[in-house]
């Protein structure tokens, strides 16, 4: 089941309209989100592929983006570790990614997250383990 959530246009973090994020779909039911990206130019390497560091930016988004659809918008994760792998250079060109909530309890989640190209190939990988927090007040984060 795919749904719009209203989360997606009411929460979205600097960074987020930083990467090119644009939200496509939640399905509650495997607690997968899938967001598209288009990064900047200047997120290019000297190689003229997305840079390492903001690969993990990416898949840092998406899996946190799958916790808080999968709360209601209520929780974003807190990042124990984050664990990538590369498979392949990242174009800059839009790509798809999905995360998704492999397991959540109060005091931890068990995030996973891939990045995919336009053909489908995978790119990146990312695992996540993280605390459930709540989401910071509107008030909070003008502070």
């Amino acid at each position: 089941m795919t749904e719009e959530a209203p989360i997606f246009t009411k929460q979205r973090s600097p960074s987020a309209k930083l990467m090119g994020s644009e939200f496509v779909s939640f399905d509650a039911e495997t607690a997968t989100v899938t967001v598209s990206y288009t990064p900047p130019p200047s997120f290019a390497s000297p190689r003229g592929a997305v840079q390492g560091g903001l690969i993990g930016g990416f898949l840092d988004e998406v899996m946190g983006t799958a916790l808080l659809a999968v709360t209601g918008g209520e929780l974003l994760p807190l990042n124990l570790d984050l664990s990538m792998t590369f498979c392949r250079m990242v174009p800059l060109e839009t790509i798809t990614a999905k995360g998704r909530v492999i397991r959540s309890g109060r005091r931890v989640a068990f995030l996973e997250g891939e990045l995919f190209d336009k053909d489908g190939n995978l790119l990146a990988r990312a695992t996540s383990t993280a605390i459930p927090t709540p989401v910071p007040s509107a008030g909070a984060e003008k502070q």
